[in-house]
């Protein structure tokens, strides 16, 4: 069998000089980029007054710190130590399963105002422009502003308590979650919305039989991940005085409690952890049969 025919050296030469300079016009193409992004960062640096000597010069306090939250359990008597050093243990547990219940109450009320708005933000479901775009920004409008400016606006107008925590967590969550699920309406195959809408099929019929079924395995996933986020975030709520388990670390580092604050801190850490690690898995299990498809 015989192999390919050469090219003619002055045809072969002519090719190789083409392909050196698509070469070396990506390599300037690519430095220049790298180049912008080198440059831009260093402005970015500049008006944030980032200053990398004073970060060295300082970092020691930063590790005196950790030593100083560091357990002080020994050898001798471990359980002791550690019995005193989870002391308030009971109180813990109670501030942090009203921090989860936050979480909790908040992710469910703003993912069904997000399930809501989704389908009227969605480009290819909305059946009015004006009706889009006011979805559109309202959605922004709550997940631009930072969960601890409604929490504060909300502890102004209603005082102090986990409730605040609730509505601004639940506000947040409508704008993340919203596009999110909005993202993955306009991403749907269109052909089943078309054959319902032919056969006379009203808008909310639409949705119910043509749009759900292709949607909800990733509303779920996007759901769950957002509820690990607002973990978090309601452990945070409690620094503007919206209860949980945050009001109680900030107070301890305030007053100097190092032993306190690494078993909150630690505490903390578990629990998204083995949310994490739950949450994890139902997604995996719900986008499964999604991907099998």
């Amino acid at each position: 069998m015989r192999g390919p025919t050469p090219l003619p050296p002055e045809r072969a030469a002519a090719l190789s000089g083409l392909y050196a300079a698509a070469t070396r016009a990506t390599r300037r193409r690519t430095l220049a980029g790298f180049a912008v992004v080198a440059v831009l960062a260093l402005l970015a640096g500049l008006a944030a007054e980032v200053r990398p000597l004073v970060f060295i010069a300082n970092i020691g306090k930063f590790t005196a710190y950790i030593q100083e939250i560091l357990p002080p359990i020994g050898l001798e008597h471990p359980l002791v130590d550690v019995r005193a050093w989870y002391w308030g243990l009971p109180n813990w547990l109670a501030l942090l399963g009203e921090t989860l219940l936050m979480a909790y109450l908040g992710t469910l009320l703003g993912g069904l105002a997000g399930f809501a708005l989704s389908f009227l933000a969605a480009g290819n479901l909305a059946r009015s422009r004006l009706l889009r775009i006011g979805a559109k920004r309202f959605l922004e409008i709550c997940r631009t502003v930072p969960e601890v400016v409604f929490a504060l606006i909300f502890v102004i107008a209603f005082g102090l308590g986990p409730m605040v925590g609730v509505l601004a967590i639940a506000i947040h969550t409508t704008g993340a979650l919203g596009k999110l699920f909005s993202e993955v309406v306009e991403n749907i195959d269109m052909r089943p919305v078309e054959g319902l809408s032919a056969s006379g099929a009203t808008w909310v019929e639409m949705v119910r039989f043509a749009v759900l079924p292709q949607v909800l395995s990733n509303f779920a996933s996007y759901a769950l991940l957002r509820f690990e986020v607002n973990v978090r975030g309601a452990g945070v709520m409690g620094f503007v005085g919206a209860g949980g388990i945050g009001q109680e670390f900030l107070v301890a580092i305030r007053n100097f409690y190092y032993a306190d604050v690494s078993a909150i801190l630690v505490l903390i850490i578990l629990t998204v952890f083995c949310i994490d690690l739950a949450t994890e898995q139902v997604r995996h299990r719900l986008i499964g049969p999604e991907h099998a498809r």
